[in-house]
């Protein structure tokens, strides 16, 4: 299979949003995407861009994503977050994902990063898999935490009165 792995720009964003929501739907949460393409072209490519992401190209059609951004580890420095690896269905087991996780590490390498970080689901087996060949820890040991919007809107609320 012929694909290419290149550095995205804002007229991938339609197609990556779509790929974002392929990925909601496979990891069984189609209604927790709330961004848009509205919201990505402003924080990917507005005045202070937050992320950046690499495509996987079959032809015209995006059939993968590394989208990812800076971090900092007070221990370590400089790391990038890997926010969502995606590689749509019929196009898994090509190679895809490891040609966009190689273009990701290489990003890491030419910012200086430390560290490399990102999540996987307890019950993705097929992307723990591939994650145990990149010869990377597995890290059992921590838990995670959110607060969604509105929790954040009511715990400050709370917290500043």
């Amino acid at each position: 299979m012929n694909f290419n792995i290149r550095k995205g720009v804002k007229t991938d964003l339609p197609q990556v949003y779509a790929l974002i929501q392929e990925l909601a739907e496979y990891e069984k949460a189609p209604d927790e995407v709330t961004n848009t393409i509205a919201m990505m072209e402003e924080d990917g490519f507005g005045e202070k861009p937050v992320f950046e992401f690499f495509v996987a190209e079959a032809g015209e059609k995006i059939i993968g994503l590394a989208l990812y951004y800076m971090a900092y580890s007070t221990w370590k420095g400089k790391m990038l977050y890997l926010e969502d690896l995606v590689v749509s269905e019929p196009y898994r087991r090509y190679g895809v994902g490891k040609k966009l996780f190689d273009a990701f590490a290489g990003r890491a390498l030419e910012v200086g990063a430390k560290r490399l970080k990102w999540q996987v689901l307890e019950w993705n087996d097929p992307a723990i898999a591939f994650y145990k060949k990149l010869n990377c820890d597995l890290d059992g040991e921590w838990i995670n935490c959110n607060m969604s919007e509105q929790e954040i809107a009511g715990y400050v609320a709370e917290n500043n009165s």
